[in-house]
């Protein structure tokens, strides 16, 4: 899979750090004109193959429409996000934001047990193995060289231990999450 290219912002940013750099660094310029060459840059250890991509699967979107659904009865979440706030003053914003999060709180607590993803605390340090589960755990930061690392929990993570969603009645239309309403 080839990585999206940068946006021009990103490249000229790119390209400012990368001449001053060159300037500043001959080992860094020799690397770079041996890339433009085509040649592998000294010093530039390969990365091991990925193991082969496994094939996308397609997310039924029942669940998600089910979620969103109940997320804009309990919190009025859709109604709210679509809004055009700009015209508000902050205090507004904050009493809407304010119903929007003790709803959207009741629907994550009455439908699903959440737990950490690690038990330590933010800010712990912790070494994680060799084999640690890249899907649970995304290593950020100077990221150099293979497992053990040794880091600061920046976010313990969220997990979904349970999943307690409504039952649906047969023909119940769930791309429908708040009927249109009409006062008479």
């Amino acid at each position: 899979m080839k990585p999206n290219p940068p946006s021009l912002p990103s490249r000229i940013a790119l390209a400012f750090g990368t001449f001053f750099r060159i300037l500043s660094d001959g080992t860094f310029a020799a690397r770079v004109q041996a890339l433009g060459a085509g040649e592998p840059a000294a010093g530039v250890v390969a990365p091991p193959p990925k193991p082969a991509a496994q094939p996308l699967l397609e997310a039924a979107p029942d669940g998600a429409l089910q979620l969103l659904g109940l997320l804009q009865r309990e919190a009025r979440f859709i109604d709210f996000i679509e809004e055009d706030v700009g015209a508000y003053a902050d205090a507004e914003i904050g009493a809407a934001a304010r119903v929007v999060h003790q709803g959207c709180r009741k629907v994550l607590r009455d439908n699903f047990t959440i737990a950490p993803v690690r038990s330590e605390a933010e800010g712990s340090r912790v070494t994680l193995p060799a084999g640690f589960d890249a899907a649970a755990i995304r290593v950020t930061g100077n990221v150099v060289g293979q497992p053990p690392f040794t880091g600061s929990v920046a976010h313990r993570g969220w997990r979904i231990a349970e999943t307690r969603l409504p039952k649906i009645a047969r023909g119940h239309d769930l791309h429908i999450v708040a009927p249109a309403e009409v006062e008479l």
